[in-house]
């Protein structure tokens, strides 16, 4: 599919062709970074939003799930340190008059190195064969040494510097880096200065009378105010976690790569409420477990890696990123953070109100801990279609592009195809398709002829086909197509809903985590 820049221009293209991703307001030329989920991707994140509360609620007897509101008390914000503290350094090119985040290029710079890396793990695998061993090439190589060096160098500095709120030098680094702008080749920089990026608004009939609010930048304060409330209304004993799904909202003055970075977005977080003393090895749990589930998906483990922070947040002990390769290189996808007793003594202490936990085996009160799993939905979403989007060759030379999202996750599970629409066989189609409606996602579509319909479901990541021939009115048996090998089988239509049922249901899937 060409450079990585080229496949995710091709990912963006099919997101809005085949109906999965449209930008906001489009006929008005749009909201910068705001996005719209069509018909199509609607569903796949609901999917990924159902598998990953199945994963997380279901799945664990010691969590259970709210959804709390995104206006909150403002004092909610002060206590937890983003009225003063959630802020991004940013940098103006003085030449193109663009605007970056300091740490963004100084981390773009690092991911070239990376893909220096990359190169040259490749060239020696080519060299090797399968005598390779690429744990031993990477650690004994003198070039991809060094470059691992520089990186951990420049990225130390870096993570030290925003710590110290020292953006003198955050600037210096990224002069002495030469780094230039993307836009104009420029390193005519302006000073780093912060810049807060929670979205304000208004609670009230006038404005004279009107409280000020915050869109929450994050969901968990919506968690941690009501650990009290749930832990007692369920009888929860520690350690227990609350989970959440929902919208976010952060002001990104550099919002950029698609849905990766956007204004509007949804998070899908669990925090883990554990004995102070213990949040290392829980800790150390949830990153196993949590990256089990990104396994789970099959998208290749070499997609993902850990990085562990060089910068801690002002409230974490331990911190670590779940990172995937996208097509633009290896990001963030998903946070695993050690929280401490930070935010519960924040609250506690800036609404009064005592939020501890009385343990009746110790019988004593103490503030738990918390550990952290924090994921964002729409990357996930970006993840799932950037890696799952391909064009094959087939053995005849043409094309086929095909989106092969795991079955479970799909839009649809199943496509109804009746070959043509005369004698009886679209009739019969329909009944076949109002009977499998009541247990999956299905689609219908008569249009064209069969091959051009399964490209089409290729297309939108539809892994299986049925087709209702003439000889289905003979015997009532039907040909089943699977999307990825574009193998047909032959089946019984009596045993088709069990046939599919096990094949894409999120059973098998949940199954590799216990």
């Amino acid at each position: 599919m060409g450079t990585n820049e080229d496949k995710f221009k091709r990912v963006i293209s099919h997101a809005k062709e085949y109906g999965f991703i449209f930008q906001s307001s489009e006929i008005y030329d749009g909201l910068s970074a705001v996005y719209d989920y069509a018909q199509n991707g609607v569903e796949l994140k609901n999917n990924i939003r159902q598998y990953w509360w199945k994963s997380m609620v279901q799945m664990h007897d010691d969590i259970v799930g709210i959804d709390s509101a995104i206006l909150m008390h403002p004092k909610t914000w002060k206590a937890s340190g983003h009225v003063d503290a959630f802020n991004d350094p940013l940098i103006d090119n003085k030449d193109s008059k663009k605007r970056y985040r300091a740490d963004v290029l100084v981390e773009d710079y690092c991911a070239k190195i990376e893909n220096k890396i990359d190169k040259e793990i490749l060239k020696a695998k080519k060299r090797f064969g399968e005598k390779f061993d690429k744990e031993q090439f990477v650690i004994t190589n003198p070039r991809v040494v060094g470059y691992k060096e520089k990186i951990s160098t420049i990225l130390s500095r870096l993570g030290k510097s925003l710590e110290n709120e020292d953006l003198e030098d955050v600037k210096n680094l990224i002069i002495e880096l030469d780094i230039v702008c993307p836009i104009a080749g420029s390193k005519n920089w302006t000073d780093v200065k912060q810049f807060n990026l929670m979205f304000g608004t208004k609670l009230g009939a006038s404005s004279d009378t009107a409280t000020d609010l915050y869109l929450r930048p994050e969901t968990a304060q919506g968690i941690f105010v009501n650990f009290l409330n749930v832990q007692k209304s369920g009888r929860m004993k520690i350690p227990f976690g609350i989970a959440q799904t929902g919208k976010a909202f952060r002001n990104e003055i550099v919002a950029r790569q698609f849905i990766f970075r956007m204004r509007e977005f949804e998070q899908m977080e669990m925090q883990f409420f554990v004995k102070p003393g213990t949040q290392n090895d829980w800790y150390q749990k949830w990153k196993d477990t949590r990256m089990k589930w990104h396994i789970s998906l099959g998208m290749g483990e070499d997609n993902y890696r850990f990085h562990d922070h060089e910068k801690l947040a002002h409230y974490a002990d331990a911190a670590t990123d779940i990172e995937f390769k996208f097509p633009f290189g290896f990001k963030e996808l998903e946070g695993v953070h050690s929280r401490t007793d930070f935010d519960l003594k924040q609250h506690q202490e800036f609404s009064g109100k005592k939020l501890q936990y009385f343990d009746h085996e110790l019988n004593e009160s103490y503030t738990p801990c918390v550990v952290e799993t924090s994921i964002g939905l729409d990357r996930m979403f970006l993840a799932i279609f950037s890696n799952s989007l391909c064009e094959e060759t087939l053995e005849n030379n043409t094309t086929r592009t095909v989106l092969k999202i795991p079955s479970f996750l799909s839009t649809y599970k199943v496509a109804i195809l009746p070959l043509v629409k005369k004698d009886g066989l679209s009739e019969l189609a329909r009944n076949i398709y109002n009977e499998l409606k009541l247990e999956f996602n299905v689609t219908y579509d008569e249009k064209d002829a069969v091959g051009r319909r399964y490209r089409r479901q290729d297309a939108i990541g539809t892994p299986y086909c049925i087709t209702i021939d003439h000889q289905t009115k003979e015997d009532s048996t039907i040909t089943i197509r699977d999307r990825d090998t574009m193998v047909q089988d032959r089946i019984p239509l009596k045993g088709v809903e069990n046939y599919i049922k096990d094949k894409v249901s999120f059973n098998s899937a949940l199954s590799k985590m216990l």
